[in-house]
């Protein structure tokens, strides 16, 4: 996804789907991190990691979504 996005590759409507997919993915790590099942510290640690990583892995697609759209404004 990262990759396809900043490449410039993807349309606007991709990029909601990988927008709509980090978001779901996150929802499930929330949904299990706060289920209140006992879990071993380094299960936690491998949860906060992961919803870090699809956060970064957001903005990063955002950012080159806006420099996407200010690159189509100055050329045509």
């Amino acid at each position: 996804m990262h990759r396809e996005a900043t490449l410039g590759n993807a349309a606007e409507e991709r990029h909601a789907q990988f927008i709509e997919k980090i978001a779901a993915r996150g929802e499930e790590l929330i949904r299990v991190a706060t289920s209140g099942f006992p879990m071993p510290d380094d299960a936690k640690a491998r949860i906060l990691s992961t919803l870090l990583t699809l956060m970064n892995c957001r903005e990063n697609i955002d950012r080159a979504a806006k420099r996407q759209a200010a690159l189509r404004r100055f050329v045509g």
